[in-house]
């Protein structure tokens, strides 16, 4: 059974910084891609980025690219998502999601496995 932990959201001013965790059980392959999805309300899940199972490759939605940095790290079976310069546009709650293949989606559809989210609260 594969479970899904997020945690590290918050309140930050804007221009600050977060940096967001999902800590991953019941997955031993590290072929496994993982991504973040975010929720802000009254709006759909949209992509916010995606890692390869060794992480090698990364994609990211146009909207966080230069601010967000997706990593991961296998021998401790989390991957993270570092959030910088930090707008109101961001508040969201923050889905951790891991899917099998090597496939960067930014589909939702593609992703196998969620975790709870973690709510993420930028104030101007």
């Amino acid at each position: 059974q594969v479970h899904l932990v997020e945690s590290g959201g918050g309140l930050v001013q804007a221009g600050g910084s977060l940096r967001l965790s999902c800590a991953a059980s019941g997955i031993t392959d590290s072929s496994y891609t993982m991504g973040w999805f975010r929720q802000a309300p009254e709006k759909g899940r949209e992509f916010v980025a995606a890692i390869s199972g060794i992480g090698s490759g990364t994609r990211y939605a146009d909207s966080v690219l230069d601010r967000f940095s997706i990593s991961r790290d296998n021998a401790k079976n989390t991957e993270y998502l570092q959030m910088d310069r930090l707008t109101p546009d961001d508040t969201a709650v923050y889905y951790c999601a891991a899917k099998g293949g090597p496939a960067l989606s930014s589909y939702e559809s593609a992703y196998d496995y969620w975790g709870q989210g973690t709510q993420v609260t930028v104030s101007s």
